[in-house]
């Protein structure tokens, strides 16, 4: 118990000197209007900062997200299969009809369809 409070403590202490000294030792910046204005990158101030964004990319981004960390619960599986076959085979098309089905309900709702 003793070890992990110095644990703790450590962790607290060593990130803090480190963030103070870079603080004190660090250059000092000075921010002007000229300084903090947009170097000719077609930047105006006085517009509307958020541009329209298609809503279909973010749901193709989301769908990537979403397949991805289903494969990526997929592969700790692999290693199993020379253990017990049954169940690793009941969950895999377990796991394979959910993602499918969530896979069909996309495709019904016209998710994966670009308009």
């Amino acid at each position: 118990m003793l070890t992990l409070m110095k644990l703790f403590t450590l962790t607290f202490i060593i990130p803090t000197i480190m963030i103070l000294t870079a603080m004190s030792l660090g250059k000092k910046f000075n921010l002007n209007q000229e300084k903090s204005s947009a170097f000719e990158c077609g930047f105006d101030p006085k517009k509307k900062a958020r541009q329209p964004f298609s809503l279909h990319f973010f749901l193709i981004t989301l769908l990537f997200l979403i397949f991805d960390a289903e494969i990526a619960l997929i592969i700790p599986l692999i290693p199993s299969i020379n253990s017990n076959l049954n169940s690793w085979s009941m969950i895999i098309i377990l796991f394979f009809f959910i993602l499918l089905l969530g896979t069909y309900y996309e495709w019904i709702q016209g998710i994966l369809n670009w308009k």
